[in-house]
Order: structure tokens, then C-alpha cells, then sequence
């Protein structure tokens, strides 16, 4: 009975070995289960990568809005163009009633208003220079006057139509084809595709200065946010840098995602408020060079979120008091109107360090909640700094958003193939988001900048006039 009793134990030992191996399996799978469905809801993911799941049933709440206009909400109309800009003014005259015939007489001023814009063909004019040949008995060889130098630098297309087709090049993502189709058909003239290339390139040489004067001031700003993305050329892999200034964006690429990018931009003297995320190339610029950084607290949110998602009662009971108390700092920040300024900061102070506190102390043993506990413990502070500085963002949304028009670039492009459609690209996007922040037209300014190129005087700032 006793060597019986024995064997039945050591069975015993076997067989709980052989659950507690297939328990920590199954936990191990679910975790990666869990990481496997994460979103743009509880990760770094962008949002189209959430259009394979299903489509969420339908709301049986309400019924479904008709289309158009809702009732209550205002009517929008069209404000009709100023009468310095109507180029014919017709009057339609009626004799007499449609209805019988009847004799009129006019209401009033009363009367019904309709414009219509239309454009005309060809939107295109030509011009000849004619430069006569001369013979000098003394030199024995023929000469020519020297042409405008607008003329000579344009050479077969002037600065509209180069600022035009470097606009549907760069802000319509066209092809050389397309535009040639574009060209040909609407505006009724045939460029070859080398020629169109030839002048985009043009194009790109006109915002040398204006590009080199907004690098050469991002290392004086007060607060920047920066973001990077992918960028194919020739099928290598490259990366997009994107730094949103208050009044600007400039874009770069690079060969690298590494810091070295951070220090040869923005150099080791930078002394503002860098708004990213908490990829390491940012926590090295700010190790290295003592940056003060404002690390992306939308970021931060959906890693909690996926926290409550993992299979841990431990770590989703976690992530749960952790979104608590992130819910409860939001909350204060939404008062920042109704508070005294006194109490609104106590009540700020108290809200961030109750947050520090929820997320650095009893912390589950999972790899995921140990993890962003030891990032609080070491960068925490790093999440607030918007709270006492001035014009810094809590999140790196403004940074983010400037660079989706270079996602859609690139999926419809499909990328570069030299170092010149990089400097091109790199100039193109800073004036599109440049202008597009500071609510400029993007074909004025690509008109001006090319006029001025032509005519060989310096090319107009991207950065605002201070009157």
C-alpha cells in the first residue's frame, strides 16, 4: 500500500506539472490572442486598419436619419460673388403675363438673381519672342539679343502654368500622364511627359529658399511636435519626418528613424517643447541632449485600454483603474473655464498625481503592466509638461494629422525614385501643409514663388509677415 501510495503521488506531481505547464499556455495564448486584436482603439494602429472587422449591427435605438438637411438645422447658402467680379450682367425681360397674355408692370427691385461661373477654352495664351540674327564683319560670327530672363529660365511653359501643373503634381497626387491628359483636353495644349518632369522640376528649385529658411528656424521654436512614417524609394525603405510648428510644417526624408535625424534638424542646442511619442528615437534625443518632451497622452490611453482587454482579471482590473483615473484628469481639464485659477491648478495637481500613483503602484506581474508602470516611473512627468507650459498639446494629434496627406501620397504614388522626387516631395508637402495652415491658396503661392524664381529675385517666406 505504502509503494502504491507513492507511485499515486508521484502521478499526482506529474499530472499537476503537466496543468500548470498547460495553464501557463493558455494564458500565453490568450495574451497574444489580445495583442493579436488590437486596434486603433488600444494601439498605435491607424484607423483603416480596423476596416476588416465586421460592421457593427445596426442601432435599432432611433431609426435611421433621412438624407439631407436635418430639421432645426440652419440653411447654408452660397454667398453670391460681389459685382466686381461678374464679368457680363444680362437682364431677362418678359412683354407680357406667360399666364394670359396680360399686360406687366415691374415689382419694385424686386427681381430673382442667378450666376453662373463657367470657364473658358482655350485658358491658355501664346506668346512669341523673336530675337533677330545679327553678323559682326568684326567678328566674323552671328549673335542674337539676349532674351527676358523670365523667358529664358521658363523656357516653353511661364510661371502659371508651371505653378499649375506642379499643383496637380503635388496637392492632386497626378501622374505625368494624367496631367498630360489634363493639359491636352482641358486646356487644349500637348506637353511631352519629359517636359512636364523638366518643369515640376522647376518647380521643385523655386522653394530651395522658402524650404531652407523654415529648416534653418525650426531649431528656434518654442514647442514642435514630430512624427515619421514610412517613405519608399525605389522600393528601399525610407522615413518621413514630419515637425508641425505653430505657424508651419516642414517635412524631411531620411534614410533613418533613428535620433541622428532629431540632431541633425533640430541640433543639440534645442531648447523647446518636443511634442511625440514614446518611440525611443525621441527618448534618446531627449537622454542626449536634455529636450524637454511632451510624450503623447492619446498614446497612452489606448495602451490602458488594451490593458483591459488582456485575459488577467489582475492586469484588466489594473487598466481599468488606470482609464479611471485618466477619465478623472480629463475631467478637470474640461473645468479649466469654470474653476478659479487656484483651484484649477490644485485640483490638476492633484488629479496627475493620483494618476502616477494608480499607474505605478500595485501592479500585476504581466509583461504589458509592469512594462507602462516602469515608463510612468521613469518618464511620468513627461506626460504633463502641458500643463504648465504654454501652447504644448497634451497629445501629438497636430503632428499626426499634417502627415495623413503623405499617407495618401504614398499609397497613390507609390513613392520616389531619386534623390531629386525626394527633395521635390519634401518641398511640395511643407508648402501644401504650410499654406494650408495658414489658410493661404496653395496655387497663389506657387504662382508667386515660381514668378520670382523666373525673374531671378528672392522667392516670398512661407513664414507669415509679422504685420
Amino acid at each position: 500500500m505504502a509503494k502504491g501510495g507513492a507511485n499515486r503521488c508521484r502521478n499526482c506531481d506529474g499530472l499537476q506539472a503537466q496543468l500548470d505547464a498547460l495553464r501557463a499556455e493558455v494564458a500565453a495564448l490568450r495574451e497574444q490572442l489580445a495583442a493579436a486584436r488590437k486596434n486603433s482603439a488600444t494601439s498605435s494602429k491607424p484607423p483603416s486598419s480596423d476596416i476588416v472587422k465586421p460592421k457593427a449591427p445596426p442601432s435599432t435605438a432611433s431609426p435611421p436619419r433621412s438624407h439631407g438637411g436635418q430639421p432645426g438645422h440652419a440653411l447654408h447658402r452660397r454667398e453670391p460673388f460681389p459685382p466686381e467680379q461678374v464679368t457680363l450682367f444680362q437682364e431677362h425681360l418678359l412683354e407680357c403675363c406667360p399666364c394670359c397674355g396680360g399686360r406687366l408692370r415691374r415689382n419694385g427691385v424686386l427681381a430673382r438673381l442667378v450666376q453662373q461661373v463657367d470657364i473658358e477654352q482655350p485658358p491658355h495664351r501664346v506668346e512669341q519672342h523673336t530675337c533677330p540674327e545679327y553678323w559682326c564683319d568684326q567678328c566674323q560670327q552671328p549673335c542674337w539679343a539676349p532674351l527676358p530672363g523670365p523667358i529664358r529660365q521658363g523656357g516653353l511653359v511661364g510661371p502659371r502654368l508651371t505653378a499649375l501643373i506642379a499643383y496637380l503634381k503635388g496637392a492632386c497626387h497626378a501622374s505625368f500622364s494624367t496631367i498630360r491628359k489634363f493639359l491636352r483636353d482641358v486646356v487644349g495644349l500637348t506637353i511631352s511627359r519629359g517636359q512636364l518632369s523638366k518643369v515640376v522640376g522647376k518647380g521643385g528649385q523655386a522653394l530651395e529658399g522658402p524650404y531652407a529658411e523654415l529648416l534653418q528656424q525650426l531649431p528656434q521654436e518654442p514647442v514642435l511636435n514630430v512624427d515619421e512614417t514610412g517613405h519608399k524609394d525605389q522600393g528601399e525603405r525610407w522615413w518621413t519626418w514630419c515637425f508641425r510648428a505653430e505657424l508651419y510644417t516642414l517635412f524631411k526624408i531620411d534614410p533613418t528613424r533613428s535620433g541622428d535625424v532629431l540632431l541633425a534638424v533640430l541640433g543639440e542646442e534645442f531648447r523647446g517643447v518636443l511634442g511625440c511619442d514614446y518611440f525611443s528615437a525621441y527618448r534618446r534625443y531627449m537622454r542626449e541632449c536634455g529636450v524637454v518632451v511632451q510624450f503623447c497622452l492619446a498614446h497612452l490611453i489606448r495602451e490602458v485600454r488594451f490593458l483591459a482587454t488582456l485575459p488577467s482579471a489582475q492586469e484588466r482590473a489594473y487598466g481599468e483603474r488606470f482609464l479611471q483615473a485618466l477619465r478623472a484628469l480629463f475631467a478637470v481639464i474640461h473645468r479649466a473655464g469654470e474653476l478659479p485659477a487656484q483651484e484649477f491648478q490644485a485640483q490638476l495637481s492633484a488629479a496627475r498625481q493620483q494618476l502616477l500613483q494608480v499607474g505605478t503602484q500595485d501592479v500585476p506581474a504581466g509583461k504589458h503592466s509592469q512594462n507602462l508602470a516602469a515608463r510612468l516611473a521613469r518618464h511620468g512627468a513627461c506626460y504633463f509638461q502641458f500643463l504648465t507650459t504654454p501652447g504644448v498639446a497634451p497629445t501629438n494629434n497636430l503632428a499626426e494629422q499634417a502627415i495623413r496627406f503623405v499617407v495618401i501620397d504614398r499609397l497613390i504614388t507609390q513613392g520616389t525614385r531619386s534623390a531629386g522626387g525626394r527633395q521635390w516631395c519634401e518641398r511640395m508637402w511643407t508648402v501644401l501643409a504650410t499654406c494650408s495652415q495658414q489658410g493661404r491658396s496653395v496655387f497663389d503661392y506657387l504662382c508667386q514663388v515660381v514668378e520670382a524664381h523666373f525673374h531671378g529675385t528672392a522667392a516670398p517666406s512661407l513664414l507669415p509677415s509679422e504685420g
